[in-house]
């Protein structure tokens, strides 16, 4: 092969092959992967240790053995399942399929979510839009849609996006009450899961979510069902429009894993025009999952490839960031770096940001 190959990398050309055809049938590597869980084969096999026949898979699950034959035998190609003889045993990597939420998260958000509409990954490439949206309806961004999106659609988006984040509020909260806020202003606050833990664990505090209309109808009902209307208010905004402002008398403006929805020059408006609602006490604190300060391989490889799906389905032109990246943001807008707080929850990180 080619020198330059050989220089840069290590793999034997047999081995490059084999790994650019896991990548060629990956979607139906991962659709019989699903399978294998939805329809019960992976619990059967989990539950029977001692090993089941095809004839006995198929009882067990109520499929037919060319069915079960199917979806076992490109298990095996995945490794998701070993073979001794006649028999067939679950391996670790189909023990996480089955029973890590983590993976669990991943693989129905990527089904319900995602599949579908990565079909047109090429034309939103080109375009600057999400054109994988289109398999939902006719919206420019997926945001306003989060509520009417079909059922399995909508619980996969939030269990995913709950998953990366609530694992780092607890830990997060404990941050922001350290530093005595009175008033928070909760920038995208989605659901208002955050200003509900805030607002439960000071009762003096007080929190506005400031979202657009069709996310606070959400964040409204559940602030309702908790009976914390008195402790959090909501701010109908949309943050791009150039008449919006960001309103002042704030400790601390707080974003969770919001900025990351918006593209570089959006982001830097964004920020610029929080900077003129701060003064000299008030802290811009921005949790986001950077994918190069991880302590883990695994999360890297899971923030890295949600950037595809802010380019075919949520709004064509945003993307999960390195965090050099970002800070040239914050420094755009006239903003200055005071900390960064790693390893919350599974992969978020706090930036804690000033008035330059």
């Amino acid at each position: 092969m080619h020198q330059f190959f050989e220089e840069n990398d290590s793999a034997s050309a047999i081995e490059a092959q084999y790994d650019a055809q896991r990548i060629a049938f990956a979607p139906i590597i991962f659709q019989v992967a699903r399978s294998m869980r939805d329809l019960g084969v992976l619990k059967a096999l989990y539950e029977h240790k001692e090993g089941m026949s095809i004839e006995a898979l198929a009882k067990e699950t109520n499929l037919s053995e060319y069915g079960i034959t199917t979806l076992i035998e490109t298990s095996l190609s995945a490794d998701i399942v070993k073979q001794k003889g006649e028999l067939y045993f679950i391996t670790k990597t189909g023990y996480f399929l089955l029973n890590d939420p983590m993976t669990i998260a991943n693989m129905n958000y990527n089904h319900h979510v995602n599949y579908q509409g990565l079909f047109s990954l090429d034309e939103a490439i080109k375009s600057g839009k999400p054109t994988g949206l289109k398999v939902f309806g006719d919206w420019e961004t997926i945001y306003p849609a989060l509520s009417i999106l079909p059922e399995n659609a909508k619980q996969s988006w939030f269990t995913f996006d709950h998953f990366y984040s609530d694992s780092a509020f607890p830990e997060a909260v404990e941050k922001l009450l350290s530093l005595n806020p009175t008033k928070i202003l909760d920038v995208g606050g989605n659901t208002g899961k955050f200003s509900m833990l805030m607002t439960k664990s000071d009762k003096a505090l007080h929190v506005t979510i400031m979202d657009l209309p069709e996310q606070l109808a959400l964040a409204r009902e559940n602030i309702e069902k908790e009976g914390l209307e008195e402790q959090i208010s909501l701010l109908p905004a949309n943050v791009l429009a150039p008449s919006h402002v960001f309103p002042k008398g704030f400790d601390i403006i707080w974003m969770s894993q919001f900025l990351d929805c918006f593209s570089e020059d959006e982001i830097v408006s964004i920020l610029s025009k929080a900077k003129e609602a701060m003064n000299e006490k008030t802290l811009l604190c921005i949790m986001e999952p950077f994918w190069d300060r991880q302590r883990f391989e695994t999360s890297a490889f899971c923030i890295i490839n949600t950037s595809p799906y802010f380019t075919a389905m949520a709004n064509g032109r945003s993307k999960m960031y390195h965090s050099k990246d970002f800070i040239k943001l914050i420094e755009m807008a006239g903003l200055k770096v005071d900390e960064i707080i790693d390893h919350l929850g599974v992969c978020q990180s706090i930036v804690k940001i000033k008035r330059a």
